[in-house]
């Protein structure tokens, strides 16, 4: 999808520094953005809350992506030191080394300062749907030890209510007996008309495997859930749920790229 897209002073910052916008005697007075470049945007505006000396929780995903390689691009030209990051992700951790960032764990750094990540839903109250990506439980343990999370998306993650935009809310299981658990999650949101289905991938699909092992079943809603702290307890206190992808109360900022140019709400 391609978005016109209007000049906003700090919409233009980031977007010169992503590289997709140039000085504005340079240019044509239209510029037209892909989806991923206002990702790109979003990510690289939350990098300017990054300061020297901060622990980082590096989030995964297509718009975090660009977030990690903006702050591996700051490092390399010195403007940025001192920095520890804590990867969410196999993938992350990959991508981190391949850019010099120096990494480490929550054994070592319980307290982090900031973390930047996506969101595959966020309500008005900020509170998301994450996991998509399959990483669900080691992004919520690394946002939930940080003192701030800024939360990066395009407009088309923003939903009236957790589960409004029809798509899956993720679930990460044991193997043993899932369809088990998959049949006791679907029967708690009944009401909801949920449909619960487990995730496989490729051509013979196989069962998706995440990083810790484990499967993840995917929580479809024609409905809302209801009161998100107590469907959250429900979820949680079936055995064989190892965690899932509600990350209520974490965000304290969201920044939104989109028609408009950015958004920046604060908790």
């Amino acid at each position: 999808m391609a978005i016109p897209y209007p000049h906003f002073i700090d919409t233009e910052k980031a977007a010169m520094d992503a590289g997709l916008l140039l000085p504005s005697s340079s240019r044509s007075p239209s510029v037209i953005f892909t989806q991923d470049d206002l990702k790109k945007i979003a990510a690289y505006k939350a990098v300017e809350y990054v300061e020297s000396g901060m622990v980082l929780g590096l989030g995964t995903g297509s718009t975090a992506k660009h977030a990690v390689n903006r702050i591996g691009e700051l490092l390399r030209q010195g403007k940025l030191k001192d920095i520890v990051g804590i990867p969410t992700s196999n993938i992350t951790h990959e991508q981190a080394l391949s850019l010099g960032i120096p990494l480490s764990d929550l054994d070592s750094h319980p307290v982090v300062d900031l973390a930047i990540d996506g969101a595959d839903e966020v309500d008005p109250f900020f509170n998301l749907v994450k996991g998509r990506g399959g990483s669900l439980l080691r992004e919520k343990m690394v946002e939930s030890a940080c003192k701030k999370f800024i939360v990066i998306v395009d407009e088309s993650k923003l939903v009236n209510y957790v589960g409004g935009s029809g798509l899956a809310m993720p679930v990460e299981v044991i193997r043993f007996c899932w369809k088990f658990t998959a049949e006791r999650l679907r029967k708690l949101f009944e009401e909801a008309g949920c449909v619960a289905k487990l995730r496989t991938v490729g051509e013979k699909e196989e069962p998706y495997v995440t990083d810790n092992g484990n499967f993840i079943v995917d929580l479809y809603f024609k409905r809302s859930i209801g009161d998100l702290k107590v469907a959250s307890d429900a979820i949680l206190q079936l055995a064989g749920v190892v965690e899932h992808g509600m990350f209520l109360d974490m965000a304290t900022t969201v920044i939104v790229a989109g028609e408009l140019g950015l958004t920046v709400k604060n908790k």
